[in-house]
């Protein structure tokens, strides 16, 4: 992410990520979908329970057809399976925080 001229914040859990104080500053958010504690897509319906819709792209290597289209139905930008492309996260994120 530096490499790309990006800031990057890592949390340790989501809800070290819900409890940082950084949520109205965050201009994307990438999550996985298995998680300790909270899953990324608990966390993604908690931001939205909050009105905070942060563009969100979720990476896993345990994502199915039915939790690609729960995460993209509740908002989620991308869905991407591990292993995946770097350049694709890259420009993924890019176009986030161009939104």
């Amino acid at each position: 992410m530096q490499e790309a001229g990006l800031e990057a914040r890592a949390f340790t859990s989501a809800e070290d990520f819900l409890n940082s104080g950084m949520l109205r500053e965050t201009g994307c958010l990438i999550t996985d979908i298995r998680m300790p504690g909270m899953s990324g897509l608990e966390l993604q319906r908690t931001l939205n329970a909050r009105g905070l819709l942060i563009p969100t792209i979720f990476i896993t290597a345990h994502g199915d057809a039915e939790m690609r289209l729960q995460a993209m139905r509740a908002g989620a930008l991308e869905f991407l399976a591990k292993p995946f492309n770097d350049e694709t996260l890259l420009n993924t994120i890019r176009g986030a925080l161009e939104i």
